[in-house]
């Protein structure tokens, strides 16, 4: 009897849990992928899949080009918690391109292709805010040389418009670092987007979201226009 009614609590337990953790399992196909401002490769699946318990979250991401072999191919794991409104997080990139070496089990200090990005944000409602910080791993130098500890600012504003989801976003490099590109001898706009999102019905219980994004890079002059949809 007094097993009996182990099993059954330690059954009870696992049903709660798997009724509360909630899992992601979902893939962009995009025309451009574009992060940050910077241009990283032509046609491009990007798969994700996370579990989330709690505002806890552990998500796996990647891309991978479809056209060029030499398009870049990334893996990132990041671990995250929200509690009301505000985001920590901690994500591991890893690159293919950015090293000598492709090996994804390298973490020299001076030689690895992962970079560790440190992050923390907060949802208004009306519009998020969100800093990110490489601490780690493959990180860019700064005008002396040394780690940069580079640095991205980003405001994130969503509003719908005719039925369409919209969002506005503005992000900023805020001191010099050549992990993006080169790019930065200071403070620079790298990223202005607007981007519409719209549910095209397949059947009465399938719908594709589809999505269209005009992005630009102030910093380097630079414009895209990127189409892409969401397989759920």
């Amino acid at each position: 009897m007094k097993k009996n009614i182990i099993s059954m609590f330690f059954a009870l337990f696992a049903l709660t849990m798997t009724a509360q953790v909630n899992t992601e399992v979902s893939g962009d196909i995009v025309s451009n992928y574009i992060w940050r401002g910077q241009d990283l490769s032509d046609v491009s699946l990007q798969p994700t899949l996370g579990v989330e318990y709690k505002g806890l979250s552990l998500t796996a991401w990647g891309s991978v080009g479809l056209t060029d072999p030499a398009d870049t191919k990334e893996f990132d794991l990041t671990l995250a918690y929200s509690i009301g409104g505000l985001n920590i997080g901690v994500t591991d990139y890893w690159f293919n391109n950015v090293g000598p070496e492709h090996r994804y089990f390298k973490y020299d200090a001076h030689s690895t292709n992962h970079v560790f990005e440190a992050n923390i944000g907060y949802d208004f409602g009306f519009a998020s805010l969100q800093w990110y910080t490489n601490f780690a791993g493959n990180d860019g130098t700064n005008k002396d040389g040394k780690r940069a500890y580079s640095s991205y600012a980003e405001v994130v504003v969503p509003f719908k418009l005719a039925s369409i989801e919209w969002t506005a976003t503005a992000g900023a490099v805020p001191y010099a670092t050549t992990y993006y590109n080169d790019w930065t001898s200071g403070f620079a706009v790298t990223n202005l987007a607007l981007k519409a999102t719209k549910d095209i019905r397949v059947t009465d219980s399938f719908s594709i979201p589809v999505f269209a994004q005009v992005a630009a890079n102030p910093c380097t002059q630079k414009a895209y226009l990127v189409l892409g949809l969401t397989l759920h």
